[in-house]
């Protein structure tokens, strides 16, 4: 099914019907009717999936869809167009030009957090490129899957865009295909599945990942619409979203009041109860909510009903003994003054215990130089997870992870080990800005990185000193929401871009073509032979170039 699907692309493309600027026009036109004329179909699916509120999904998925459609769709006369480029000066007369040609068959793998947003912008970028496209949505979000799937024959041209649905089985198929470029966004474990795939045809490959996006905020920060901000970019979909706050890097000074502000705001946002707010989501489902639970500290999710009183003993003292491990690993990291909160020169210079900036390779002695962290340790918490601020309420049977906030997260914590990708925000303790830019520096670059700083040169340290897919200035997800904008990764969160003109020439060949009159055939001056004269004339040419 999946190489017949992929052999009815080839034929289509193959037979040039992609390629006219009016057919682009049409199926871009066709794709803002898609999600305009199907809002109440793609809102109840979103619902279905991730109990994703109405306006979360209108907002952040079905109207970015519809204005990238637009975007594009205006500037294809433009960036299509001959663009002209000068030649050298020893082969006039000439002319150069580069034109923007289609890749071909082109296969979407998209992922199930923003199910409409990330199958179908993508799409835009590829329909106005003028190419054949395979879609492949998640299947862990089956009912917007289905539901693309009914739509986009319905609107699109069925011979040039297939959607196809199913699982890991159905993914591994298309991926043997031999595509002429392949857009993938989700996890770093699948994308280097998909780049292997790639390689066996020499496949270009986009590359959406993510990371553990970090925020940095000092005093100089308006620290009630940092909070608000903060908030808003790390609990929208439930904390499912790729460039949401991963985690925070507060000063000292200010890292407790922005901890409480933020409960604050969230509060403001979605109540006393988030769980019953109309605007507040659910997890995907059980096996990422399991995950999530294990990054909150110990004793805060009760374990589910054990099947016997044996195991009920069991569990229990399981559960006594992690805690007790977790806070003799947190005392005992905090010793020799390491765990002060008053930052002074001597206590910076401390090593702290079981740091992630711990040497510890193998066959490194007691007596090896150990690196100082740059992370705080606050007393009085004394799980590696911090300490609670807000939420950490759970729901097993409705997947509902209440919007949480830790405060004094220590770097060896679990929450600090993967991308959370859920709505717990762990707050670190940090000196100041060089200490937050080395604990960033010293993991993988992330897709986005924050800062809530009104001082310019921290601002143009991290632009200059840090390395990630965005930069945002008290702004987060604001590169997700523009056209004008090139989004994408950058090492182990993605490669490459799109969106507007970047994801146009995502899916594009930008090809040269150069063009010289055959009289006066200037050119004879370089053909061999090559004797005294000429070789006199490539001297004064090498003198004037």
């Amino acid at each position: 099914m999946t190489n017949q699907t992929f052999e009815q692309l080839k034929k289509t493309y193959e037979s040039g019907r992609t390629r006219p600027l009016a057919w682009r026009r049409a199926q871009l036109n066709a794709l803002r009717r898609l999600v305009t004329e199907n809002r109440d179909a793609f809102v109840s699916s979103a619902m279905a999936d991730l109990g994703k509120p109405a306006a979360e999904t209108v907002l952040m998925e079905l109207n970015l869809v519809a204005g990238e459609a637009q975007f594009v769709r205006n500037r294809l006369s433009l960036w299509t167009a001959r663009h002209p480029k000068a030649m050298h000066w020893m082969l006039q007369p000439a002319a150069g030009w580069t034109i923007a040609e289609p890749k071909g068959v082109v296969l979407i793998i998209s992922p199930w957090n923003y199910p409409v947003l990330l199958a179908l912008e993508p799409m835009a970028d590829a329909l106005a490129a003028g190419n054949a496209v395979c879609l492949k949505p998640s299947e862990l979000s089956p009912n917007t899957s289905k539901l693309l799937a009914e739509l986009v024959p319905q609107y699109l041209d069925s011979e040039a865009v297939r959607v196809v649905e199913g699982g890991p089985k159905e993914t591994g198929e298309l991926l043997k295909c031999p595509f002429n470029h392949i857009f993938y966004t989700g996890g770093g474990h699948v994308g280097k599945i998909v780049m292997r795939a790639a390689a066996e045809h020499l496949t270009p490959v986009t590359l959406e990942l993510g990371g553990k996006s970090p925020c940095f905020v000092d005093r100089t920060a308006d620290i009630n619409v940092a909070a608000r901000r903060i908030a808003w970019g790390k609990f929208t979909n439930a904390g499912q979203t790729c460039v949401a706050p991963d985690y925070v890097l507060a000063t000292p000074d200010v890292a407790e009041a922005l901890a409480e502000r933020i409960a604050v705001a969230i509060t403001e946002f979605y109540g006393e109860d988030p769980k019953a707010s109309p605007d507040f989501g659910r997890i995907i489902n059980d096996r990422h909510f399991e995950r999530l639970c294990k990054l909150l500290p110990v004793g805060t999710v009760p374990p589910e009903e054990p099947s016997s009183p044996l195991v009920q003993v069991a569990s229990a003292v399981g559960a006594a003994m992690d805690m007790v491990g977790r806070r003799f690993n947190a005392v005992t990291t905090g010793r020799g003054g390491a765990g002060e909160m008053a930052g002074s020169a001597n206590n910076a210079a401390k090593p702290m215990a079981g740091s992630n900036m711990a040497a510890a390779d193998d066959g490194a002695t007691a007596s090896a130089a150990v690196e100082p962290s740059e992370i705080h340790k606050v007393p009085g918490v004394f799980d590696l997870a911090g300490r609670i601020v807000c939420g950490g309420k759970v729901d097993r049977a409705a997947r509902y992870i209440a919007p949480t906030v830790l405060y004094g997260t220590s770097p060896d914590a679990p929450v600090m080990k993967e991308e959370i990708f859920g709505p717990i925000l762990p707050i670190l303790v940090v000196e100041d800005a060089e200490s937050a830019i080395r604990f960033i520096n010293k993991r993988s670059r992330p897709l986005a990185a924050y800062v809530f700083s009104r001082d310019h040169e921290v601002r143009l340290t991290f632009e200059r000193q840090t390395s990630s897919g965005a930069l945002g200035y008290s702004l987060p997800l604001g590169h997700l929401l523009s056209s004008r904008l090139p989004f994408g990764g950058v090492g182990a969160s993605g490669i490459g871009t799109y969106h507007g003109k970047a994801g146009f020439l995502t899916f594009s060949h930008v090809k040269t073509v150069v063009t010289k009159p055959q009289f006066p055939d200037t050119l004879r001056l370089v053909y061999p032979p090559f004797n005294e004269a000429k070789a006199k004339l490539f001297d004064i040419i090498a003198k004037f170039s």
